[in-house]
């Protein structure tokens, strides 16, 4: 009689997670320890990666303090993705479009919304969502994960149009766990649509650690079940994520199809000020191992040991960014204030009976 064939599944899943190692260019430190993912650019392109982190830094710091001052709405932390953001962006090209989740402001500024418009989209103001019609983007995505759907329409569009651009698009761990992430991925891959797709693996979905939002060890090899690559890289080292990027991009870009990437970093932050508190669920021995791991301080490392950097020169970035803000802060002072029948009027093109009543009950309060 035949013997009876027998599977082994833990070497199945094993030999999954072997196909997934993090990708590393830096140590923490800033010293090379992967040659072939350290990036081709020039020292001037160094020089201004280092100084866009910088500056996401210090738009961090001065967010915090506007919003704790009430002249600033809604404000998700992005200290400790410097990197993971704008690393990630500096590999994609103005024409490609960027479909932002609510974290990833920084990188929607650099690819050319008014610093002013974004603080007005924190404060919920209209004028905050107008962008002009060079900016290949659309507007901060509040709903977790939405933003990978309307990413996979619009990179097939893009296919469908015979352009050589790509969607880039990004979500938290915790938007990895939706529905939207696998419908998303699965779509651009099964039209091979031209989408780059981050997961921004910070480690709390809020609250919720992502080793309990899932059994993968990681989250790029969901990217299989989709048919798509993915790889995991370093989210703190920012060659490594501009590496991984910009080769993304190209293959994207080429007509092979959508990839997958996450980056593993950590926000130093809450999830949102909107009442989020770390401490509840994060260890201060957490947060100090994280830090020694900081995007800042390994790419000071390495650009101070090739003499491109001194402490004068990020201080000059740090007032410069200060200045920038507090210019940016004042502009957005001055746009009117919205009222009720601003919302009414806005909420059809022809006002139907009822909302043209309504407006005209409001403009009599308003005027007096």
């Amino acid at each position: 009689m035949a013997k009876k064939k027998t599977i082994d599944f833990q070497a199945l899943l094993n030999d999954v997670d072997a196909l997934f190692p993090t990708y590393q260019a830096l140590d923490q430190d800033g010293n090379v320890v992967d040659e072939s993912l350290v990036p081709d650019l020039s020292d001037h392109e160094l020089v201004e990666l280092m100084s866009q982190m910088v500056w996401s830094r210090v738009l961090d710091q001065r967010s915090t303090a506007l919003n704790r001052q009430g002249r600033l709405g809604f404000f998700a932390p992005t200290a400790g993705q410097e990197a993971s953001q704008l690393a990630s962006h500096f590999a994609f090209e103005k024409e490609d479009v960027l479909l932002p989740a609510y974290r990833d402001v920084p990188q929607l500024v650099k690819h050319g919304l008014p610093l002013y418009q974004a603080f007005l989209w924190s404060r919920g103001h209209v004028v905050g969502n107008e962008y002009d019609d060079d900016l290949q983007a659309l507007p901060p995505q509040i709903i977790i994960g939405a933003q990978y759907v309307q990413a996979a329409g619009v990179a097939l569009g893009l296919k469908k149009r015979g352009k050589n651009n790509v969607v880039f698009t990004y979500t938290g761990d915790g938007g990895s766990s939706q529905g939207d992430f696998y419908e998303a991925i699965n779509f651009a891959g099964s039209y091979k649509a031209n989408g780059v797709f981050y997961v921004q693996n910070n480690g709390f979905a809020i609250s919720m650690p992502r080793e309990h939002q899932t059994a993968a060890t990681t989250i790029a090899q969901k990217a299989v079940a989709a048919g798509i690559p993915g790889i995991q890289v370093d989210g703190m080292d920012p060659f490594a994520v501009y590496t991984v990027s910009k080769l993304a991009r190209e293959w994207a870009a080429n007509g092979n199809g959508p990839v997958l990437i996450e980056t593993v970093t950590y926000r130093y932050g809450a999830h949102t000020l909107s009442g989020d508190d770390p401490t509840r669920y994060r260890s201060k021995e957490l947060d100090d191992e994280w830090q020694k791991k900081d995007p800042l301080i390994r790419f000071r490392n390495y650009l101070e040991n090739k003499g491109l950097w001194s402490e004068e020169k990020e201080e000059e970035i740090m007032e410069n960014a200060r200045q920038e803000i507090k210019d940016a802060i004042a502009e957005a002072d001055k746009v009117p204030k919205q009222k009720v029948t601003d919302f009414l009027k806005n909420m059809f093109k022809e006002q139907p009976q009822n909302i043209q009543e309504q407006i005209k009950f409001y403009e009599a309060k308003e005027s007096k």
